[in-house]
């Protein structure tokens, strides 16, 4: 008979403290600083998101998105990543982290100060319109070179989101985090991520809507000082964010209670080599379930990005060109995203994940975008049921395209981040330890990949094939490939399912016949 010693630092929580706070007092002088660096960051990433769209939509159109996420953001993400490696090799962990997040500030500040002259730096109107009349199948990379400012702003936002918290923070929280308080921090890392996403979309309302616009002379001037001040507010909270980060290095990381260097020397020292793209697709196509779960992130990365280019150009219609509306309505939209995403989280997501089956959570992603998906393409590219809502509505049809749309992205959201995300790492649980080590990575490499750039590159190539920038036209064809994609996604769900039970269902009878 053996008894489970329970870890000193790990004390039982029960009732709501055990859902809403498991943290411990004397932890609050390591969770709170840490969190705070991830809420600054991720404040930042909504209004760099949010500012991007309304820059780029509102003067290139949302087709360049497609141009720029694939052939833009792609090959400069791959470049930092170089030079990232570079900078851990030459600098101490410290340093690179001010090292990397320094340029990006200096750039958005730089590019608040200079945007009343922009109009000076890019090429003339005549000359753009001389390029598309002569190369129109090249539509889209002319929009990138006509606002190359814009689409700069546009590649380095989408970086700082990469980069800064998918690489910067979690390394530092992974870095310094305990096991045991991993299980109880991380989750509430979640909840003040959507806390700041609230937070920073009633900022952009604030300083873009028409109650800001109305001390100005017009939207355009307005608009100017939107910029000035929101990229004001993204250099002061990443100035905070590394404040934050030097405190905890003066403060946290040199108390033992907190941080014992000692315990990450004792570690393995296991070099995890991230597969090639060669080894990562002969590793998923060996292993039926690594495929299956590679088949749900492009799934979801494909069709999300299907919807959403054709909702941001209704959105850009809807504005005409409004920059400071556009991110106006960007901010409550993130605002309510934040909101919806706590609260499906806390009240409906958990008790789905626990009182129903792996493939009854699964499946209501995908089922969610495909209805929601089939419902806002039919209503785009069908003129009677757009004539029929608007007649008996009296709601004009970009209006209704435009809240359709929001409503339809903000709902897929809010159920991707808790059960798509959670079931797609409980799919994970029942494998083997290489596969869930390099078959992990090996899906990040295919899947992550592939779903980005999917959904870029399929509409990118209707825009070149069809020699048009008309993001409706494509529609049609676009909807084609988006009710395929959501085929494949539900048929893997299902198989996968199967898989998932299967494994778990042996994976018990193991445990089992040990301990008896």
């Amino acid at each position: 008979m053996s008894t489970k010693v329970k870890p000193l630092d790990v004390e039982e929580f029960s009732g709501w403290r055990a859902r809403l706070w498991p943290i411990h007092g004397y932890e609050l002088m390591k969770f709170l600083p840490l969190a705070f660096i991830m809420f600054c960051l991720l404040f930042n990433y909504t209004i760099l998101r949010d500012v991007k769209d309304s820059l780029v939509v509102n003067s290139a159109g949302a087709g360049a998105i497609t141009f720029l996420k694939l052939y833009c953001v792609t090959p400069a993400a791959i470049l930092f990543v170089i030079m990232y490696a570079k900078l851990t090799n030459l600098l101490k962990r410290e340093t690179v982290f001010y090292a990397v997040v320094t340029p990006f500030l200096v750039f958005f500040g730089l590019f608040a100060l200079i945007y009343p002259h922009l109009n000076l730096l890019h090429p003339s109107n005549a000359s753009i319109e001389t390029l598309h009349h002569s190369y129109p199948r090249l539509s889209g990379f002319i929009d990138i070179y006509a606002y190359w400012a814009y689409s700069l702003f546009y590649v380095l936002s989408e970086i700082w989101g990469s980069a800064m918290v998918s690489l910067m923070f979690w390394q530092f929280a992974n870095y310094i985090v305990k096991m045991s308080e991993s299980k109880r921090f991380y989750g509430l890392f979640a909840v003040i991520g959507n806390l700041s996403l609230m937070l920073s979309g009633g900022v952009l309302a604030l300083f873009s809507g028409a109650n800001f616009q109305q001390f100005f002379s017009s939207k355009e001037e307005a608009w100017k000082v939107s910029v000035y001040l929101l990229m004001g507010a993204v250099v002061i909270f990443g100035i905070i964010a590394m404040a934050l980060y030097r405190w905890m290095h003066l403060r946290v990381l040199t108390d033992k209670k907190y941080f014992d260097p000692a315990e990450q020397a004792e570690k393995p020292k296991k070099k995890k080599e991230k597969p090639s793209l060669l080894e990562s697709a002969k590793l998923i196509f060996t292993s039926p379930e690594l495929g299956l779960i590679a088949i749900l992130l492009m799934a979801y990365g494909i069709s999300i990005n299907l919807v959403e280019v054709q909702w941001k150009h209704q959105l850009g219609l809807y504005f005409g060109g409004d920059k400071g509306g556009y991110a106006a309505f960007m901010g409550i939209y993130s605002f309510l995203t934040g909101m919806m995403t706590i609260l499906f989280g806390l009240f409906i997501g958990s008790n789905i994940l626990r009182r129903v089956s792996w493939f009854k959570a699964a499946v209501i992603t995908p089922l969610a975008i495909t209805i929601g998906g089939v419902v806002f393409f039919c209503f785009i590219f069908s003129e009677t049921i757009v004539d029929f809502l608007t007649h008996s509505t009296g709601i004009a049809a970009t209006a209704a395209a435009t809240f359709l749309g929001a409503a339809i992205v903000l709902m897929s959201k809010a159920i991707k981040y808790i059960l798509f995300d959670s079931t797609k790492e409980m799919a994970y649980i029942p494998l083997n330890d290489e596969l869930k080590t390099k078959g992990k990575a090996a899906v990040d490499v295919i899947g992550g990949r592939a779903g980005k750039a999917g959904g870029a590159f399929t509409q990118s190539t209707l825009f070149i094939l069809f020699a048009t920038k008309d993001v409706v036209f494509i529609a049609p064809y676009a909807f084609a490939v988006f009710a395929v994609v959501c085929a494949s996604w539900l048929f893997a769900v299902k198989v996968l399912s199967s898989k998932v039970d299967s494994a778990s269902i042996k994976s018990t009878k193991e445990e089992i016949s040990v301990t008896s």
